[in-house]
């Protein structure tokens, strides 16, 4: 037995919204079912209700946000605690964390409830249109934001909009909390050096590196380069890497009348001379010396320093001239500095006065 399947044989079909209406098109445009309203669209009570709830999301999120700061200050970095699953974990960490979830997730509920429950939910169709739009769509496209601002209800519904800004406001504070573990405060550490111990009273003894020994001035002759350190340091410091890196001393012995700044003839010995060897530009050490010239230059970035002219940049990135120590002789006949840097060594920073 047969059956008679042609098109004149086909029943007949009623479409409807969201069904094939066309058989000759099997991907005709179904439209867009009829438009539900939601409760809080037509009973301002339930409105007002989901209001609230979005304003509570987003409060709770401004407290989480404090939480993390205070637990930041309050919670001792080393104290562990048992939380069940977890077993024993930082309690700092662990607070951090809970806090900074909360704060996050809470705005992100706060936004979708708000969404959902309050802002406009019709659906609007828009054809296919080139990248570049026209005037035409340039101004329904404006329009459109207008009219989806007026619906969401950000300035109608203030306790909203109050509570958005302000949990918005505070989430950032825990990154800039968390900066202060970038390490340790400066405070005077980049102003001051070994050197400071030194004094007129009770002068401290330039060691040779090299050798490790006191230096006199004869062990420094015209066009030689000597690098120095505090006595009392060794390499076997534990920070000695970190002391180093500010109290390092370039000595350069100069004839007296090929010193052009007086100030820094005055700060010498004899025509020896005591700057850092830590370069103003990024804290390189300074290593290369040319005698004839009296120019040091930093193997980096190629800044180079006169010290004949106070150590005067003639050329580079490097932004002010290498501190100077005043030096001098003690009883014994030993180069001895009597006080710090007149100013801090190495790169520029923000407290510095030049």
């Amino acid at each position: 037995m047969s059956h008679d399947m042609s098109e004149e044989n086909l029943p007949e079909s009623h479409g409807s919204a969201g069904e094939v209406a066309d058989h000759g098109n099997p991907f005709a445009d179904p439209g867009l079912p009829a438009h539900e309203p939601r409760r809080t669209d037509i009973d301002e009570r339930a409105a007002k209700r989901a209001e609230r709830q979005v304003s509570l999301m987003f409060l709770v999120s401004m407290v989480a946000t404090v939480g993390f700061i205070v637990s930041y200050v309050a919670i001792d970095p080393d104290k562990i605690v048992y939380i069940f699953p977890l077993g024993h974990v930082s309690a700092l960490n662990f607070a951090l964390g809970l806090t900074l979830g909360v704060a996050l997730f809470m705005i992100g509920a706060g936004a979708v409830h708000w969404a959902r429950t309050l802002m406009s939910d019709v659906e609007i169709p828009a054809e296919r249109h080139p990248i570049e739009a026209d005037d035409e769509v340039r101004a329904d496209v404006i329009g459109q934001f207008r009219t989806g601002a007026a619906e969401s209800g950000f300035g109608r519904r203030k306790m909203i909009r109050n509570t958005l800004i302000g949990s918005m406001a505070l989430v950032p504070l825990s990154g800039v909390v968390l900066l202060r573990d970038l390490g340790p405060l400066p405070e005077k550490k980049l102003a001051e050096t070994g050197w400071k111990k030194a004094t007129e009273a009770q002068p401290l003894e330039l060691v040779n590196m090299s050798t490790m020994l006191p230096l006199k001035p004869e062990d420094i002759v015209v066009g030689s380069l000597t690098f120095a350190m505090p006595k009392g340091m060794t390499t076997h410091d534990e920070d000695f890497q970190q002391q180093i890196a500010k109290d390092a001393l370039m000595l350069v012995r100069i004839a007296p009348e090929d010193i052009k700044d007086e100030k820094s003839k005055g700060l010498g010995f004899e025509g020896i001379l005591a700057y850092s060897k830590i370069c103003t530009h990024v804290g390189c050490p300074i290593s290369l010396y040319e005698q004839q010239t009296h120019h040091a230059l930093c193997p980096c970035h190629q800044s180079t320093f006169d010290l004949a002219d106070g150590a005067r940049v003639i050329f580079g990135p490097a932004g002010h001239p290498l501190p100077q120590l005043k030096i001098t002789t003690d009883e014994k006949g030993f180069l001895v500095a009597t006080g710090d840097f007149a100013e801090p060594v190495g790169p520029s920073f923000w407290e510095r006065a030049r």
